[in-house]
């Protein structure tokens, strides 16, 4: 099944694999994507779906070094030299909006910006900001007023039509990874007694309004979502009443005709996984289309496929070292190892000099 086309709410997909999104670090130029990211992701456009990296729909969500923006005349042309070049090659792109809000450093974000989360507790861990030998302590929260949520929400509706603008296929709002919209989902680090925390509907509330907010923009059927319910990456974590939690987010979404839900579990890096039992609950409540990521290989990709678990099934690290991962996955063919010294590093080195099986 991995390799027959599939209707994404009407985008047609040469095949179910899909390229998760992968930090990469290469905008370098305020944060603008550029011609070398449009020739590493062409390279990979006979994914059936390629799913971009996590991309700020704010300058307060800039988290990390030289990762994308989306909120500027700026980004969506450069995002444009992207789009086109995969278009061109015959790929489908959405891109993953993504606000790092708590998870990040003040000096990696620009002037003006400040670091937001849904209470004023210091992420746990630390951060590399370019320029620093070593890595530094996360920087304190501004916990978000009312007003700063409304901000935020119409952040969100704004990069999904500079998106469109910018000749995506629709977008992917990263509600996980603990960034800005797990950190409103999760027990364990929104403390808020307000009606945006408290409970598990308070929690639910402000995702909810971004999904609204970006369905109201560009329509549904280009709106997909991540989520990772038991993930403890940047310190989420489970807590009482995760899956019920979940299950009523992931209902409210289905009536709302969402593009995708892509369900991602980490465990394959060493952290806990997530309960088949969620997964398979998540599935059932909603009624479109379902992504599945987390470690697969071809096999366990197609017995994920033909049990009905999934619809598709999403590739990471794979997809750095291999552009044509799909035709080696065809053709049972070995695969490159991918360099860490090179996933996050400026420049074409380790980024657009993997070879395929043609050269």
């Amino acid at each position: 099944m991995m390799f027959e086309p599939f209707a994404l709410r009407g985008t047609e997909l040469a095949n179910r694999v899909v390229m998760s999104p992968l930090t990469r670090s290469r905008a370098v130029d305020n944060n603008t994507p550029n011609s070398l990211m449009a020739t590493y992701y062409a390279q990979r456009a006979t994914a059936g779906l390629i799913i971009t990296e996590g991309t700020s729909p704010s300058p307060n969500g800039l988290g990390y070094p030289r990762i994308p923006g989306l909120f500027n005349a700026e980004h969506a042309a450069g995002w444009r030299l992207v789009t086109d070049a995969v278009h061109a090659a015959g790929g489908k792109i959405v891109v993953q909006l993504m606000h790092t809000g708590r998870v990040t450093h003040v000096d990696n974000l620009p002037a003006g910006a400040v670091v937001v989360g849904p209470s004023a507790e210091v992420c746990p861990g630390e951060m590399r900001v370019d320029g620093k030998e070593e890595a530094v302590p996360h920087t304190a929260p501004r916990a978000m007023t009312e007003a700063d949520i409304a901000t935020a929400v119409a952040e969100y509706a704004n990069a999904a039509r500079l998106a469109i603008e910018a000749g995506f296929d629709g977008i992917e709002l990263h509600a996980a990874n603990g960034y800005l919209l797990e950190q409103f989902l999760n027990a364990n680090i929104n403390l808020r007694t307000d009606g945006y925390g408290a409970t598990a509907e308070g929690r639910n509330r402000f995702v909810l309004e971004v999904a609204r907010a970006a369905v109201a923009a560009i329509g549904a059927e280009r709106v997909g979502i991540r989520l990772s319910p038991y993930g403890v990456v940047n310190a989420a974590g489970a807590y009482d009443g995760v899956d019920e939690q979940y299950v009523a987010l992931v209902s409210e979404l289905s009536q709302l005709g969402l593009m995708y839900v892509h369900v991602l579990d980490h465990s394959a890096m060493g952290t806990p996984p997530v309960p088949a039992s969620i997964k398979a609950a998540l599935r059932s409540a909603f009624d479109g289309p379902f992504i599945a990521a987390g470690g697969f290989d071809k096999a366990s990709a197609e017995q994920a496929l033909t049990a009905g678990e999934a619809d598709l099934v999403a590739f990471g690290r794979p997809f750095i070292a291999n552009p044509d991962l799909v035709e080696r996955l065809r053709r049972d063919a070995p695969l490159n190892a991918p360099d860490p010294a090179t996933f996050y590093t400026p420049g074409a080195n380790g980024y657009t000099d993997y070879p395929t099986l043609a050269n």
